[in-house]
């Protein structure tokens, strides 16, 4: 399963944000994971979320690996 989380990054640019904000907004330390596009629980997400006031899919998207 591939996952990008390239909504994040421009959403964290939208809002002026940068990933050490994000990290002390969310109690999140597992940021740099998402450099990555690794996969995370969804309590992580769930926290960004709530952090940004966004929903799941303003931050991450799947990308079907046999398209790319």
């Amino acid at each position: 399963m591939a996952v990008s989380y390239n909504r994040l990054w421009k959403l964290l640019v939208d809002k002026k944000m940068s990933k050490a904000d994000l990290r002390k907004a969310s109690g999140v330390h597992e940021v740099s994971f998402f450099g990555q596009d690794e996969e995370v629980t969804l309590t992580v997400l769930g926290k960004i979320c709530k952090t940004l006031n966004a929903d799941y899919g303003d931050i991450m998207e799947y990308i079907d690996e046999e398209d790319t």
